[in-house]
């Protein structure tokens, strides 16, 4: 049988309404208290009955995320950094994942149904369309805006068009002629984005545009077979992937192909992933903080359920590029750049 809340409250010796501050995270409780409750409720092994709470309350004290549920860096750490954030907060944390082929709505309708004051959601593919959907709770998308038949929403995340656009420049102001770009798989917003950055780069500096590459699919093996495709051509002394690891096939395609790192040819991630930095020559690399952007959406999100002002409002969290060997000035004067059929 369950633990109830009068039978915590008798055995720490308290009343109810002290346990229910505890539980909720409130103040005014002493911390010799606080301790020797949260003792009794391991001790007893207690549950807190989220939906009585939520009758009491008003609120269950709890966030919903929806996310692609994939090991990739960036989703994967900013998916880890949410539940930190939450925590901190002293609010508990729900998942509902797309990865088996789930729409978005159906995963914000599982959500619900559980219990969730709000939402926040972590979903980076789309169709291309703007996301509408129906909640009754606040909502905060990481990226892209949404469209809530009811509600409030807000939206908070990296700006991977400027990040795009400075690591752009970057090469080109060593002097490169041009920029090539690995794209990631056009169903991601950012990839979508990143491609936007580096053209409109390209475009304010009146540098030709070269041709995509084959489209990478974030992993290694997908930036190695468009190393090697750029290998061949002799024009190409700048590139630009979408992320590091596909960087890192990069680096790879070029050494097989005699090509030195930054030489011949520089090379430019995107994420800043921990082994970035310990690669032979260490990658120049746009760097996402993606504690900074879970902190910020999960205050606004709160901010909306409490009802208090600041929450829905388009935030951009900057990111910052971190230069290292994999960059340098080009050696020397490369042939034209032949320009792509737009």
């Amino acid at each position: 049988m369950a633990t109830t809340m009068t039978e915590v409250a008798r055995t720490a010796g308290v009343s109810q309404k002290t346990v229910s501050r505890v539980v909720n995270g409130e103040p005014h409780v002493s911390p010799e208290v606080r301790d020797r409750v949260l003792r009794v409720i391991q001790e007893l092994d207690y549950r807190p009955n989220n939906a009585a709470r939520a009758l009491l309350l008003g609120r269950y004290r709890r966030i919903g995320v929806v996310s692609l549920g994939t090991a990739l860096y960036g989703p994967s750490t900013l998916l880890i950094a949410l539940e930190r954030a939450m925590q901190k907060a002293g609010y508990s944390f729900a998942l509902a994942s797309t990865l088996e082929g789930h729409r978005v709505s159906v995963a914000v309708e599982a959500l619900l149904e559980q219990g969730v004051d709000g939402i926040v959601l972590s979903e980076p593919i789309d169709d291309g369309t703007p996301l509408r959907l129906s909640a009754d709770v606040p909502v905060v998308s990481l990226g892209e805006g949404l469209e809530l038949t009811d509600g409030t929403s807000a939206v908070v995340g990296a700006d991977g068009v400027a990040a795009a656009r400075l690591a752009t420049e970057h090469l080109l102001s060593l002097g490169h002629r041009t920029v090539w770009h690995i794209p990631g798989p056009q169903n991601w917003w950012a990839a979508r984005d990143r491609i936007r950055g580096w053209r409109e780069a390209l475009a304010a500096a009146g540098a030709p545009e070269p041709p995509l590459p084959l489209e990478g699919d974030w992993s290694p093996s997908s930036g190695y077979a468009a190393g090697r495709q750029l290998a061949q051509l002799s024009d190409v002394t700048a590139v630009f992937a979408a992320n590091d690891d596909m960087a890192i096939g990069v680096l790879r395609a070029f050494a097989e192909a005699g090509l030195s790192v930054p030489g011949d040819v520089s090379v430019v991630g995107y994420d800043d992933i921990p082994a970035a930095a310990y690669l032979s020559p260490p990658l120049t690399t746009v760097r996402q903080n993606f504690t900074t952007v879970a902190e910020r959406a999960v205050d606004k999100l709160i901010a909306m359920i409490e009802g208090r002002p600041g929450g829905a409002e388009h935030t951009d969290v900057a990111t910052e590029l971190t230069v290292r060997g994999s960059t340098a000035p080009p050696r020397e004067a490369a042939p034209p750049v032949r320009r792509t059929d737009r």
